[in-house]
């Protein structure tokens, strides 16, 4: 039988995972080597190394058995994942910001365009705020927009607010606050329960 399949995703998070499941007892720091590898056996996992965005998809699918992801992927693509625990990394927030010089009168503009990453979550906190936009979806960065006139507000994540304040940008409001979760594929939880227990218990002696 295969090793477990854990999905870590790219970037800060990924540091921090391996620093916590460490703490777990699993030794993963064979995966911050500057390499181009994106699969590494280590600790008695198979790990991929995915965007972060694509790390629910490979849980889903089965071909990985566990995942970490962010709260902010997982409620904008509303994956059918088990969360068991939230992992407490990856701390930040689902911002809306706007230029610091033109700030936006809700009820004095026609038309409100708001550039975002996460189209569904935005659209979600747009109708619980009763405010009607047009939603600019984008792939890079979304400070761009309000310099260039492509939007009047944008919704991204924030984490010190440093480079909303480069880009002369300030926040307005908060839609939720986000960590990294552990994720596990629902038919994996049942098929290899013996194996994924004892992993989800000491990474939640670790974190609580």
């Amino acid at each position: 039988m295969r090793p477990l399949v854990l999905a870590l995703p790219k970037g800060r998070v990924h540091e921090e995972a391996v620093a916590l499941f460490g703490d777990a007892g699993f030794d993963l720091r064979s995966t911050l080597a500057d390499t181009r590898r994106l699969v590494f056996d280590c600790a008695g996992l198979r790990v991929l190394l995915v965007k972060p965005a694509d790390v629910p998809t490979y849980v889903e699918h089965g071909a990985a058995d566990l995942g970490v992801a962010g709260k902010d992927v997982l409620d904008e693509e509303g994956r059918d994942l088990y969360e068991p625990i939230d992992l407490g990394i990856g701390v930040c927030r689902l911002a809306v910001a706007e230029p610091t010089d033109r700030p936006v009168d809700d009820r004095g503009l026609v038309h409100l365009r708001i550039a975002t990453k996460y189209p569904a979550c935005t659209r979600r906190w747009l109708a619980a705020q009763g405010i009607f936009a047009e939603i600019i979806v984008l792939t890079g960065s979304v400070e761009l927009a309000p310099l260039t006139g492509l939007a009047d507000r944008i919704v991204d994540l924030v984490s010190s607010g440093e480079t909303l304040r480069q880009n002369r940008l300030r926040e307005r409001d908060v839609i939720m606050a986000v960590t990294s979760r552990l994720v596990v594929n629902r038919a994996s939880l049942k098929l290899r329960a013996r194996e994924i227990d004892p992993l989800v218990r000491r990474l939640r002696e670790v974190v609580t």
